[in-house]
């Protein structure tokens, strides 16, 4: 991975869109350290650790607003990550913190999409930007839901208005 200063609006992707772009009061924060089992045997954090730490962050930004992730379940939707874009901008390193910001950006009839980004705490290094989608599906009939449970619409009501003060 390069170590230089990465010019966001030069990807080549138009899969991320760039973190600078939006109101940064709105992303809910989520601190991590890496630690040994995070990180290769040259101590750099494992690529797949990263979409860990991101799915604890949006766990725990629901938890910040008073949604168990378990209470979803157990109105009998699960929410599966179906498409996963990840830019990697610099490694993150045995031992140093970071921290993972999320934010829900839209919800359709059965789509939720996030968007994260990984930064130093001080904000002057991007290490990862990302989005993920989310369905809805029927944890009975283990099929797609044409459109979410009403109980379930009203709890992503709660988090959209939480998380766009």
């Amino acid at each position: 991975m390069s170590e230089e200063k990465t010019n966001l609006s030069e990807l080549p992707t138009t899969a991320i869109d760039s973190p600078t772009s939006q109101t940064l009061e709105y992303w809910f924060e989520y601190p991590v350290r890496v630690q040994p089992h995070h990180t290769d045997y040259l101590g750099v954090v494992w690529h797949g650790t990263y979409i860990a730490w991101m799915e604890e962050a949006r766990v725990e930004c629901l938890r910040s607003i008073g949604v168990e992730y378990a209470d979803l379940v157990a109105l009998g939707c699960d929410l599966p990550v179906v498409e996963l874009s990840l830019r990697y901008h610099r490694s993150i390193q045995l031992g140093m913190v970071a921290v993972v910001k999320t934010r829900m950006t839209e919800v359709t009839s059965v789509r939720i999409n996030w968007d994260y980004v990984i930064e130093s705490p001080d904000r002057q290094q991007l290490y990862v930007t990302g989005k993920v989608t989310l369905v809805a599906v029927d944890r009975e009939r283990g099929k797609v839901m044409r459109q979410l449970p009403e109980n379930v619409q009203d709890m992503l009501a709660k988090i959209s208005a939480s998380l766009n003060k």
